[in-house]
């Protein structure tokens, strides 16, 4: 079986998938001291625990996007003549089940915590002879994890649509959650130290519940690409990729083609699929389809694999009504859509 041609990315994007795996790196080891900072000082703060356990689920999606995107490069060859991009995909569907998972963990956590009306303290300890609140160092802690966050997020959400990586996405929006979810265990802490102790699980229930939401909207759309849903923009999911529509305008330029339809799916970083042309004559048909296939891959770095089909305005026309009546936007799976 013939394996699809080798895919490499373009310089542009090159530079950018570099950048993001250097950023992923650099996440681990700064997540790993912020989770190790948190420990150290959470004491038996609710709010303080939950962000500990959030931060090493941060960890999660950037080691799949490290592990995948080294997986989804590697040749295609006869066992896997698709290559492995789908790869991205495996791995955006177990960041997004750690995520879920995760989260609906602590969030039952956090609403036995305040059902029972357990009453957190933070107490305090001495240095030089005067006691310090440990509070103090708990917010010092949530700073060091939150602040960096922040930065971290906005340099992946601007990488993400430049090489089309939905982890690296993810990723992004849990970097944005952790600095959010930071400012609320602050609140906690504090709220703690002025007596206010349901403020240290309500704040813990309130991560906990976006960390659910997350996954909810990270397992929908993993699960819809691995299904293969018709392409969606990796920043917003309601919003059809425009590729497939312009690259069937893109083969109607050609003088001896009429009509064409393409029809595409997700495979991580790039898109395959098919091409279905209605042509004017067929004089020469094998050698124009096979240079119009290869124009029609040089079109945009991320068609990988296309097949360029001759068709009836008849079999256009079936193949036009099938794609349209599954066109409608949404961003993942809809339950209707099993009724």
């Amino acid at each position: 079986m013939k394996p699809v041609d080798p895919f490499e990315f373009p310089p542009e994007q090159m530079a950018a998938y570099k950048r993001a795996r250097r950023l992923e790196y650099f996440t681990l080891v700064y997540i790993g001291s912020a989770a190790l900072f948190l420990y150290l000082t959470m004491g038996n703060s609710q709010a303080m625990r939950t962000s500990w356990l959030e931060d090493m689920i941060s960890l999660v999606p950037a080691l799949a996007f490290l592990i995948t995107t080294r997986v989804a490069r590697l040749p295609a060859r006869s066992g896997f003549p698709y290559g492995f991009h789908s790869a991205i995909s495996i791995g955006h569907l177990t960041a997004s089940l750690a995520l879920l998972v995760m989260g609906l963990f602590l969030l039952g956590e956090a609403v036995l915590t305040l059902a029972t009306g357990e009453r957190p303290s933070i107490g305090g300890f001495t240095i030089f002879g005067h006691t310090v609140w440990a509070g103090w160092p708990m917010l010092a802690a949530l700073a060091y994890t939150g602040i960096p966050s922040f930065f971290l997020g906005r340099a992946k959400a601007r990488l993400a649509p430049q090489i089309n990586d939905k982890i690296l996405h993810a990723d992004a929006d849990m970097m944005k959650a952790d600095w959010m979810f930071e400012c609320a265990t602050a609140i906690g802490v504090v709220g703690i130290g002025f007596g206010f102790w349901w403020m240290d699980g309500a704040a813990a229930a309130i991560v906990s519940a976006n960390i659910v939401r997350d996954g909810i909207v990270n397992l929908s759309a993993a699960v819809a690409d691995l299904i293969d849903e018709a392409p969606r923009k990796t920043t917003d999911r309601t919003q059809v990729e425009p590729v497939p529509q312009e690259l069937a305008r893109y083969l109607e330029s050609f003088p001896w083609v009429e009509k064409a339809e393409v029809r595409m799916r997700d495979e991580g970083h790039v898109l395959v699929g098919e091409a279905f042309i209605v042509p004017r004559r067929t004089d020469d048909l094998v050698d124009k389809i096979a240079d119009l296939t290869e124009k029609a891959k040089s079109y945009h770095w991320r068609i990988r694999d296309l097949v360029v089909m001759p068709v009836t305005h008849a079999e256009l026309s079936g193949i036009d009504k099938g794609m349209k009546s599954n066109s409608a936007p949404h961003a993942g799976l809809d339950p209707a859509t099993f009724r």
